[in-house]
């Protein structure tokens, strides 16, 4: 297990939802420290103050992960703060609605810089720290969408599906060092994700409404459960970590069904599974 009383653990979109949620749950296992990171100070501040109420060390960062040069200065700050990282979560993450043809170019590069790019620079800049440590975790959160791609999703399915396939590759790139890898596939989780979601240029007004109200039907876990589930794959070492029953059924559809898994999901659902057509 990579995971002792002498961890130090980062955590990237550290504000609220699953992030805020692993933070606290890891300082519930009383480790060495644990260095949070945001762009929210508000939430993030409500992070620190939970944390520093369980008595363990705790420094907070505001990074916009999107940034190279923010991210390597966040690397040296919890270093100069903790003096070591055992364990890197590349949470930080944020949704887009609306078709390809409703979304801008511009809208693709803001997520994809964030939910993709934010994980490559989070890795780059702390693995030399982690390889320098007895034993270390590398947990990237990708999503249900790393494994399966509905319509009105291209931006966010793409960067899920990269987050896989570089955490995949970088597993076993480092599967014979002190670096465990993992990849966190979360299904629908009760945060603010679908709320706080940017909206293509062109997409439809009634859209965000459609989707929240969706959304927050099918959201069934919630972050604190979601921790959990983290905190047991760490503990494992489970390479891919599924959370909620729906990402393992989503997991086993789509295995199952790889061409037409969409049809089988809406058939289940007993309707289309987009906006673009409701009835």
């Amino acid at each position: 297990m990579t995971l002792t009383k002498n961890s130090v653990a980062v955590i990237t979109g550290a504000a609220s939802g699953i992030g805020r949620a692993l933070a606290i749950r890891l300082a519930q296992e009383n480790i060495a420290g644990i260095a949070i990171s945001d762009v929210n100070e508000n939430g993030l501040n409500e992070t620190f103050e939970a944390i520093e109420k369980l008595g363990v060390k705790v420094s907070k960062h505001i990074v916009n992960v999107a940034d190279k040069a923010e991210m390597q200065k966040f690397a040296g700050d919890v270093l100069a703060a903790h003096s070591r990282a055992t364990h890197l979560v590349n949470n930080a993450g944020v949704g887009l609605l609306g078709t390809f043809e409703q979304i801008s170019l511009e809208d693709f590069e803001w997520l994809m810089s964030i939910n993709f790019w934010g994980v490559v620079y989070g890795t780059r800049f702390f693995l030399p720290v982690l390889k320098e440590q007895e034993k270390a975790h590398i947990v990237n959160i990708s999503s249900v969408f790393g494994l399966v791609a509905p319509p009105e999703q291209t931006a966010y399915a793409s960067s899920k599906f990269a987050v896989r396939g570089f955490t995949e590759a970088l597993r076993h790139e480092l599967e014979d060092t002190n670096i465990r890898v993992a990849s966190v596939h979360p299904g629908g989780i009760k945060t603010n994700i679908a709320r706080n979601s940017r909206v293509g240029a062109e997409t439809p007004d009634d859209y965000k409404a459609q989707g929240v109200k969706f959304f927050d039907k099918v959201a069934q876990t919630t972050p604190e459960q979601a921790a959990e589930t983290i905190l047991r794959g760490i503990k494992s070492e489970n390479p891919r970590i599924l959370i909620g029953k729906d990402a393992h059924a989503i997991n086993y559809v789509s295995r199952l069904f790889p061409k037409r898994y969409l049809k089988v999901f809406e058939k289940i659902a007993g309707h289309r599974l987009d906006l673009r057509k409701k009835t």
